[in-house]
């Protein structure tokens, strides 16, 4: 029996792959392939009311930034490197520099967790502006940057043309109403805005190794899986592709929590080369564990 796809409703859909939330529940799970879109989602999907549950956990390290261990150290250390990556890359992207951004200054970051990457920007002098969905991470951002995060709600009833840039690093694959995300996305943006989005790449070494334990999939958190077709689809008439980029360091965290999914052990050493051999890959293939997709607006 076909399931009906989420965004384009079409019942041309397969099944991709039968998997659990191996981080949180084990409760089982399904993702689907539609043939007309392209788009990988997660069944069931978890309404509103109930997808809170599944982030009610300690070792959700994208709001914890103080647990201990091994993997949560290098979570943290590999963050902050990503976060000047992520900087450096934007202001490459916006005008071709490395080191500054000089000719914008409206940046929305959807989606901004704790606020790492906004609070890296603020310093660099741009005018920022956060939204978050979790209470507890709006106040752990709002108090590192000293000004107020806000919810999405509130940002999507903000003007039109309100900002320069919007990035959303690893935010869209969390999304249930694609439709409205895609129409608020190029609402707020200026005419030579751009859209800077960050998913995970379901056709990378890692994902086709780890399979069902590929820890990227994290379902039911992660409602979406992407790639370059999908997000084309997704955003088809408002937004047009520019360029796409590698996260290589999302290969290796991913890696080491695939194996901890796994059962293996010496996480630590084995995650270390298969991220090694993803990125390895990914240099003829482009396949890279993690992508940055770069869009104007048309």
């Amino acid at each position: 029996m076909s399931v009906k796809c989420p965004f384009c409703e079409s019942e041309d859909t397969r099944l991709h792959l039968k998997l659990k939330d191996y981080f949180l529940s084990l409760e089982e799970f399904e993702i689907h392939e539609c043939n007309e879109c392209k788009l990988l989602f997660t069944m069931p999907r978890p309404d509103a009311t109930a997808i809170g549950k599944y982030y009610k956990s300690e070792d959700y390290l994208s709001h914890n930034e103080h647990k201990k261990g091994l993997v949560p150290w290098i979570y943290n250390r590999v963050k902050k490197i990503n976060v000047k990556s992520k900087y450096k890359r934007l202001c490459k992207v916006m005008h071709g520099q490395k080191s500054s951004i000089h000719n914008f200054t409206e940046l929305l970051d959807f989606g901004c967790g704790v606020g790492d990457f906004l609070h890296y920007a603020q310093q660099k002098g741009c005018e920022v502006m956060g939204c978050d969905l979790s209470e507890d991470a709006r106040k752990i951002a709002s108090e590192k940057l000293g000004k107020t995060i806000v919810t999405p709600e509130e940002i999507f009833a903000l003007p039109h043309s309100t900002f320069d840039v919007i990035t959303m690093w690893h935010v869209l694959e969390h999304i249930d109403d694609l439709h409205n995300q895609a129409e608020q996305l190029h609402r707020l943006l200026k005419d030579n805005g751009r859209l800077v989005i960050a998913v995970p790449n379901y056709k990378s070494y890692d994902a086709e190794y780890y399979q069902d334990k590929w820890a990227a999939y994290d379902v039911p958190r992660h409602l979406n899986h992407f790639h370059k077709e999908s997000l084309e689809n997704i955003f088809k008439g408002k937004f047009q592709l520019k360029s796409i980029h590698p996260m290589k360091w999302d290969a290796f965290y991913i890696s080491m929590m695939s194996e901890k999914f796994a059962g293996h052990g010496n996480t630590f050493i084995r995650g270390i080369i298969r991220g090694w051999k993803s990125n390895r890959k990914a240099r003829r293939s482009g396949e890279y564990s993690s992508l940055i997709y770069v869009f104007d607006k048309i």
